[in-house]
Formats: structure tokens, C-alpha cells, sequence
């Protein structure tokens, strides 16, 4: 059995691979940067390292005010995604950027593209965007981008779920229009739950592939099923019932939209609020370099001392089939290290096997990453960690 389950686990990373080696993975960050900017106490003397993921997060970093953002993901089409933001932002004005980000759609955006955004691109993502245009053109009015990319067929598949039960699509609408938490709980306790959890959903969340589109790979999803006593499908269940009973939903961008396939107006992330967009124009923008390959990569190609560095989940990514990748990472990251610079990683396991691995000279604060991590909107991670490199 022990052969067996090493054997599916290969086949599972395999597939996750071949899936995110040709494909963008996400269409918006699903890390909630308000806990990121609280755990990093980002200032003007910060230069950060984040992975790039869809950039959302990026933006709201240099709009903290941070020196640099080197922004660095080993997949291209993600960096693609970055490159069209920024362009966005310089060439654009807010209408027209919100209508594509925020909406998801715009009728012009080919025009768009070839006149203003195009000759902005590097080549990589000047030819992926050329294939991708309709992603933004959908003549459908419920069509947007944030169906398109793995993780945005999963949503584009739970919307056309909704569509198949009015009922509780009514029930989501009703829950996304809470403005008290008290009437968002009772909600969500009452018509949502009962309605979302069944055998069909628990079904859709056991499978390995609903997860690869997800960008969770084989790996994560083995952490998740050994630490939660149900399995996957309990500890999403276990994340949303926080979400949506505890936290309150009128400023949650995360899930609306999610479950929308658009912003709401006033629920958005930073770099989409109109009066953000003047400082990000300005300049802010220019403070995001993205750079295609890995951490490593990057840290030991370019003499750049780092003062915050944001490494996501990608540790869960490398650590089954990997491990000698975290210990060479985490070499470079001491290399490049300032004196006291932070660090926060987000894991599928609140303690992470790999975490003995880690050099000894780090500084946890389990105290702060539990307190924020109660914060989280997103809510989709048990482990959130902070630590800091010593002088």
C-alpha cells in the first residue's frame, strides 16, 4: 500500500506540473496582503521579495510605500499577468483599467491592447497575451477573466452551479449584501450551508484534480488529508464556515469574487480603489520589477539585499518531491538577508514537517503569525508563520 500511495502521489505531481507548466494558474492572489502589510511592517526603506502569483498583492506592497518590490514567480504566465497590470496602470485610465481587472471584461480591450498596452509587454508575455485577448472580450455578459486560468475555470464551473440552483444562488447574494455580522451568520447558518455542503461538493473537493486547477498540488492535498480529521473536503468547510460566520463579508474581496466572477464597487483590493490609482500612475508602480525564474534564481543572479521577503505556500510545493530546493532557497535567502529582515510563509499543515529543516538561526513569532492568521479573509491556510533573519 505504502508503494502504492508513493506511486499516485508521483502521478499526482506529474499532472499538477504538465497543468502549471503550461497555464496561468491564478487570476488574482488569493493571500490576504492586509495581514501581509501587518506582519511586515512595510516602510520606505523596505525592498521586498514576494512571489509574484497574479500581482495583486505586489501593487498593494509598493503602495505601502516600499523602496522595491522584486516580484518573481518560475512561472511566466503569471509575470505575463503582472507586465498587462502595470501597462494597465500607465497607459490606461482608472475607468478602463477597473473595467478590466475589476469587472473582468471590456469591449475595447483589443483595441486597447494593440494601441496602448502591447509594445509595453516583454516578449513572453506579448505572445501570450496576443493568444488571450478574448479573455477580456467575452460578448456573454456574466463572461469575465476571472473564468479563465485553472483557478478560474473551477470558479467559472461553481458559478454555473449557482446558475443551476437559483435558490442558493439567491442565498450567496444575499450573504455577499450582509452589512451586519449578525444577519451575515444567520445567512449563512441557515439557507447557504445547509445548500452548499452535500455529497456532490464533497465529492469535487476529495478529487486531486479540482485541487491541481485550485494550484494545490499533490503534495499540499496529502498534508491537508493527514492533518484534518475530514479530510479536505472538512477543512475547506471548516475555512468558509469561519469566513462567513466570523468575519465580515462587505469587505471580503477574496470570495465575492469568487463567487461572482467580479469585484463589487467598494470591495475591492487596493490597487482598484480609484483613489489609490493617482500614486500607483504616479510612479508606485515603477517600483515592481518582475523577474520569470525561481527564488533561488533570482537571489543568487542579482547582488540585492532583501529586507522582507513573502514566499507564500510554494515550501508545501517543494517539500515531498523537492527538499534539497528548500535547503538551497533558504541558503540564498540568508546570503541576501539584511540584518533583521522578515520573513512570512503560509503552509497547508499549521507546522510543516519541513519546518525542522529550517536554519536555526531564525526567530519565530508564533504569537503575532496566530493572531493575524485569525484576521486572514481568505482563511484558506492553517499555517501562516513569521520569522525574522538575525544580525
Amino acid at each position: 500500500m505504502k508503494k502504492k500511495r508513493g506511486f499516485l502521489e508521483r502521478v499526482q505531481q506529474r499532472v499538477f506540473d504538465e497543468l502549471y507548466a503550461r497555464a496561468l494558474v491564478y487570476n488574482t492572489c488569493w493571500e490576504d496582503p492586509a495581514v501581509d502589510r501587518a506582519a511586515l511592517d512595510l516602510g520606505p526603506g523596505d525592498t521586498v521579495l514576494a512571489i509574484t502569483s497574479a500581482g495583486c498583492n505586489a501593487l498593494d506592497y509598493a503602495l505601502a510605500g516600499v523602496n522595491r518590490v522584486h516580484a518573481v514567480d518560475a512561472n511566466p504566465r503569471q509575470t505575463a499577468l503582472l507586465e498587462l497590470k502595470l501597462a494597465g496602470i500607465r497607459a490606461l485610465a482608472y475607468e478602463d483599467f477597473y473595467a478590466l481587472f475589476g469587472d473582468g471584461r471590456h469591449p475595447g480591450f483589443a483595441w486597447l491592447y494593440r494601441t496602448c498596452l502591447r509594445e509595453q509587454l516583454s516578449p513572453f508575455a506579448r505572445a501570450f497575451w496576443d493568444r488571450h485577448m478574448h479573455w477580456f472580450t467575452q460578448r456573454d455578459p456574466s463572461g469575465s477573466f476571472y473564468f479563465f486560468g485553472l483557478a478560474g475555470r473551477v470558479a467559472r464551473v461553481f458559478r454555473l452551479y449557482l446558475d443551476a440552483r437559483p435558490r442558493l444562488r439567491g442565498a450567496v447574494e444575499d450573504l455577499l449584501g450582509s452589512r451586519s455580522l449578525e444577519v451575515q451568520r444567520a445567512t449563512y447558518d441557515v439557507r447557504v450551508a445547509p445548500q452548499l455542503w452535500n455529497r456532490g461538493m464533497h465529492w469535487a473537493l476529495s478529487q486531486q484534480f479540482t485541487m491541481s486547477l485550485l494550484g494545490v498540488p499533490g503534495a499540499q492535498h496529502e498534508e491537508v488529508r493527514r492533518q484534518h480529521p475530514g479530510g479536505v473536503p472538512g477543512f475547506v468547510r471548516d475555512s468558509i464556515d469561519y469566513v462567513f460566520r466570523a468575519l465580515p463579508v462587505w469587505t471580503n474581496y477574496f470570495w465575492s469574487l469568487y463567487f461572482r466572477g467580479r469585484y463589487a464597487r467598494g470591495c475591492v483590493p487596493e490597487y482598484l480603489k480609484p483613489a489609490n490609482f493617482p500614486a500607483l500612475k504616479a510612479g508606485r508602480c515603477d517600483a515592481i520589477t518582475p523577474h520569470t525564474g525561481t527564488v533561488t534564481e533570482f537571489l543568487r543572479a542579482n547582488e540585492v539585499l532583501i529586507s522582507k521577503f513573502v514566499l507564500l505556500d510554494h515550501m508545501d510545493w517543494m517539500s515531498a518531491f523537492r527538499p534539497q530546493a528548500i535547503l538551497d532557497e533558504w541558503q540564498a535567502i540568508l546570503a541576501r538577508a539584511t540584518p533583521n529582515a522578515r520573513v512570512i510563509f503560509r503552509s497547508a499543515r499549521a507546522q510543516p514537517s519541513y519546518m525542522a529543516a529550517l536554519p536555526e538561526r531564525l526567530v519565530f513569532h508564533p504569537e503575532l503569525a496566530e493572531r493575524l492568521s485569525r484576521e486572514d479573509r481568505v482563511h484558506t491556510y492553517a499555517g501562516f508563520h513569521i520569522c525574522d533573519v538575525p544580525a
